[in-house]
This record gives structure tokens, C-alpha cells and sequence, in this order.
């Protein structure tokens, strides 16, 4: 099969247009973003790429493949918001042109044009290769450790209709390698995910697929093997603390509500079908049977179906509810969105009419979103009594922001792709799909021109300014009262000498031999002056109070 032709060289270039620009253009988010860009680099600072530190203090929870990609890239660009995110949109340059490829090999080049955009024209898969958080390159190596380990079945079992040209031992192994990189990238959830999505296929199939145990053990060794690797390095030089303390930390995510972080057990299930809106709701068609499958795309479909489920399960069980933890649904998700566009193709009738009702009241919240967030900013009077009981959030709303009838710009650009798709859906279904998707991924680029500046200005800004003003002073940055690793990243904070300079209880009230900037948050104002009372006001803007204790005189 030839790999490259037009089709991959356009998502080649239409990854590049969308996912480079701008990388740069908006401060890091609190907390993962800047949480994994500081890890990124004190790596740099330190030259030590094997110690993990947050605060220049080791740091286990997670394993260190995507921070070395990050290091990397400050390295080439320099310590700063674009190198922190280059790593995702070069991934996202690679997933497009792959989901393309793949969808060729498994079905004919409009099927793998249909994945491609399933996922590009999806509102979070697309964000996330805009982001700086580790999971876009943990859910590549998972799929493609599947990926591979679907291949080898098929090998192994002599699958009709499907060239494979390498041995079955092959797909084995090179499947366990990506699942080892997965297992480095963010922990042995990556495993979790494909054992019981195997367990479920396996029971689907009355345990008759064409594994072995010793096969499945060939590729769990591989896998932990690759981890092997790093860790046996990380050992000799730092002893057995990292895997103690990380299987901890791993246990307590898993049954845990971490740091606030819950939510209802269908939060996942409602996450995905608005944050993966169109692509989820065409999902939902392909949930079901499709006409004119070959044997191997409908146990393709399957292991989808089944990855999905096993996702949102899983995900929904831990205690811990963040987005991103279910993003590896992206994958089925767009797959089963592309058998469900392709199947409307060639076959126009299967374009039911709920397809396009459900789309449109998405698209409606979308558009509402759109049309009530910069009214909101130039309207900020009429609703702050909305946040009497949250005075942080209400002082946010001190921020100045320049908002303009521009920025009902993205809510025009959906209203006209959703038209376009009515317009366009039976005379024109492919037509309509391209208007459909591409609409909805510009209109996340255009929301992230006009609003991610403007939400991070009300929301962190004034923070993030106070500590770059003081990043090369003398002096020791801290928060007091709340999560953040602003005063590290922002303040580009260097080893400290002294041992207690990294104790918060020092610096709150030791006998300091240099000035303590604290940042603080108006809601936590009284409790902070009754602890630390030889703390001065400097000034507060936007919720954000910040002060000065004096260093002790000599």
C-alpha cells in the first residue's frame, strides 16, 4: 500500500496550519500546564534528565518520557510557553496524516479522510494538541499498542481481506514496546486499559480469539521491559524511592477524589459527547451495525466499541474526575464517527434525521457559549451579582479586558457551519460533513484567538505578572493558600543553598536571609495575615492580594 499520497500530505499540512500558530501567544494554565512545563525546566536548569524535581524537590508521580520531550524542546526554542506545547502540536501533526493511513489500510482512502476528520474537526481532540499536558502522547502509545496487538490476531488467525506483511511476533512485540512507552509517558493505567479491554474482547469472543497465554506474556514483558529501562537507570542512581512513592501516588488517583476533583459518575459519558461534539454524536450511529463492513472492520469496530466502554467504566469509577482522563476515547470515538460517515456516503439513506437535530442542539450550545461569554465581558455589571458568594471569582471580574463585537466571531463561524451542513446534508452528504467539521474546528481555533487570552487575563494573570516581575530578584516566591505552580515557572526560581528555603513554614515565619513575595487570594486574606502578621501589602489586583515579609537583618 502506498502510504503517502495527496490526501496525506494535506493533513500533513493542515495539522501545521492549526496546531503551530499560536502555541505561544497565552501564559500557561494553571495546574498541569505549568505543573509539567516546571518539571520540563528544572531539567533544563539542573542538566539532570534522570532526578524529576518540582521546586528543585524530587518529584514521583509521574514517569519522565513527555517532560524529556518538553526539555527537548526548550532546548531548541527556549524556556517558554511555545516550547512547553510544541510537543503536542508536532503529535498532532503526526495523528492526522496516521489516523488518515490507517483508516486506508483498514477500509479505502475516503474512510481514512473520514477518521482524520472525525478527529480534527472534534472540539477536544483538536484542543488538546494546542495544550502542554502529557495525555495526547499517553492515548497514541495506548491505541497504537492495540493497534498492533489487533494485527497480530489477525496474523495469527489469518484474517481474509487485510495484507500484513510482517510476521505475527512482530505486531506482538512492537504493540508491547508502545504500551511500555505509554506505561513511561503517564503509569501502568496504560496496561489497566488494554488488559481489561483484551479480558472484554476476550469473553465477547468465549474466550476463543487466538491468544496464548504465553503470547500475552511475550507482550506484557515487552511492555514492561521498555519501563524496565528507564527504571533500572533511575535506581542505580537514585535508589527504590521514585517506584514507592509513584505506586502510592498511583493507588490514591485511582480511589481517591484528588484535590477536589469529582463529579457525578456520568461526568465522562457527558464530557465526551459534548467535547468530542460532531464526531460523538455520528459515534453513536456507529455504535450500531453497519452495512457493507469486511469481517476484519467489523471486529475492528468491536475493539472499539469495547475501548470505549472500557474507558468510561474505568474512568468513571476512579474517584478522581478530570477531562482529560477520558480522553483515550478520542480514538473510538472518531473511528466509530468515520464508519458512520462512511456509511451515510455510500449509503445516503442511513442519514437519519436525529443525526441532525442532535447536531444542531450542540451546535446551539456551542453557539450560545460563544454569544454569551464576550456579552458577559461587556456586561459585567449586570451580572457580578451572580458570584456574591465566590469573591475571588467575582474580584476576576475586576480584570480589564478589551472586548469588542469581534469576538462574536466564533459564534457566527458554527452558526454558518451548522447551516452549511442543512444546507448540503441529502443532495451532498460528503459536502456537508467537510463543512461540518472543518466549521467546528475553526471555530475552536477563532475561540482560542479571541477568548483563551481574555479567560487567562480575569482568571491568572495578575498572578503570573507579579512573579515574572520579581523572576530576577533575590528573593523567595511562594503562594499561600491555594494550589499553584506560578511563583516556580513564572519566577524562574534557582536551587536554593539554604535547605529551608523549600519548607513553606520557613518561609512563612523563619528568620529569613531574603525578602518572601506571597501571593494569595482575597478569600484567604484574613486567615493569611492571622498566621504570617509581619507580612506587608504590596498591592492586590483581580482577587489576587500580594505581599512582602522583610528578610531578618543580619
Amino acid at each position: 500500500m502506498k502510504y503517502f499520497d495527496k490526501n496525506t500530505w494535506f493533513w500533513i499540512l493542515i495539522g501545521a496550519l492549526f496546531f503551530l500558530p499560536f502555541l505561544g501567544g497565552v501564559h500557561l494554565f494553571d495546574w498541569d500546564e505549568v505543573n509539567f512545563a516546571e518539571l520540563a525546566r528544572e531539567m533544563v536548569m539542573s542538566g539532570d534528565w534522570l532526578h524529576m524535581t518540582i521546586n528543585f524537590e524530587t518529584f514521583t508521580e509521574k514517569p519522565p518520557l513527555f517532560f524529556w520531550l518538553q526539555a527537548s524542546s526548550m532546548e531548541l526554542f527556549g524556556i517558554g510557553e511555545y516550547a512547553a506545547r510544541f510537543p503536542n502540536a508536532l503529535l498532532g501533526i503526526i495523528v492526522l496524516p496516521f489516523l488518515y493511513i490507517s483508516g486506508k489500510f483498514l477500509v479505502d482512502r475516503k474512510f481514512g479522510f473520514f477518521w482524520a476528520l472525525s478527529w480534527f474537526g472534534a472540539t477536544l481532540p483538536f484542543l488538546y494538541f494546542k495544550s502542554g499536558i502529557i495525555d495526547p502522547y499517553f492515548n497514541f502509545f495506548i491505541f497504537n499498542g492495540l493497534f498492533f496487538l489487533i494485527h497480530f490476531l489477525w496474523k495469527r488467525n489469518q484474517v481474509n481481506f487485510i495484507f500484513l506483511s510482517k510476521s505475527a511476533r512482530f505486531y506482538l512485540v512492537v504493540g508491547g514496546i508502545f504500551i511500555g512507552l505509554a506505561i513511561l509517558t503517564k503509569g501502568p493505567v496504560a496496561y489497566l486499559i488494554i488488559f481489561l479491554t483484551l479480558l472484554a474482547y476476550a469473553i465477547s469472543k468465549s474466550l476463543r480469539f487466538g491468544m496464548k497465554i504465553s503470547d500475552f506474556l511475550i507482550y506484557s514483558l515487552v511492555a514492561l521491559g521498555v519501563f524496565l529501562l528507564w527504571f533500572l537507570v533511575e535506581y542505580s542512581f537514585n535508589g527504590p524511592d521514585f517506584i514507592v512513592d509513584f505506586t502510592i501516588r498511583q493507588w490514591e488517583l485511582l480511589t481517591t477524589n484528588d484535590a477536589g476533583h469529582g463529579g457525578f459518575p456520568a461526568y465522562h459519558f457527558v464530557v465526551l459527547l459534548l467535547g468530542c461534539f460532531p464526531a460523538s454524536i455520528f459515534a453513536l450511529r456507529g455504535l450500531g451495525k453497519i452495512e457493507g463492513l469486511y469481517p476484519h472492520v467489523a471486529d475492528f469496530q468491536r475493539w472499539m466499541i469495547i475501548l470505549l466502554s472500557v474507558v468510561l467504566v474505568l474512568f468513571s469509577l476512579v474517584g478522581t474526575k478530570i477531562i482529560h482522563y477520558s480522553s483515550m476515547a478520542y480514538y473510538p470515538i472518531s473511528f466509530l464517527s468515520a464508519l458512520s460517515l462512511w456509511q451515510i456516503s455510500e449509503f445516503p439513506r442511513k442519514h437519519k434525521i436525529w443525526i441532525a437535530i442532535s447536531l444542531s442542539f450542540i451546535a446551539l450550545i456551542g453557539i450560545v457559549l460563544s454569544i454569551a461569554l464576550p456579552w458577559a465581558g461587556m456586561h459585567v455589571e449586570d451580572i457580578i451579582h451572580l458570584f456574591d458568594k465566590d469573591p475571588f471569582a467575582k474580584a476576576n471580574l475586576d480584570a480589564e479586558v478589551p472586548w469588542s463585537l469581534w469576538d462574536y466571531t466564533p459564534a457566527l463561524i458554527l452558526l454558518l457551519s451548522i447551516i452549511g451542513y442543512w444546507i448540503y446534508r441529502k443532495q451532498n452528504p460528503d459536502f456537508s460533513f467537510r463543512l461540518l467539521f472543518f466549521g467546528n474546528a475553526v471555530w475552536v481555533f477563532a475561540a482560542l484567538i479571541f477568548f483563551i487570552g481574555k479567560v487567562e487575563r480575569i482568571s491568572q494573570r495578575a498572578a503570573v505578572e507579579f512573579f515574572e516581575s520579581h523572576a530576577e530578584e533575590e528573593v523567595y516566591l511562594v503562594n499561600y493558600g491555594y494550589k499553584s505552580y506560578v511563583p516556580w515557572f513564572y519566577g524562574e526560581v534557582q536551587p536554593y543553598v539554604d535547605p529551608k528555603a523549600y519548607k513553606r513554614e520557613w518561609l512563612y515565619h523563619g528568620q529569613v536571609d531574603r525578602d518572601v513575595l506571597i501571593a494569595t487570594k482575597v478569600n484567604k486574606v484574613g486567615q493569611m495575615i492571622r498566621e504570617i502578621p509581619d507580612a506587608q501589602l504590596l498591592y492586590h489586583k483581580n482577587g489576587f492580594y500580594f505581599y512582602r515579609r522583610k528578610a531578618y537583618a543580619r
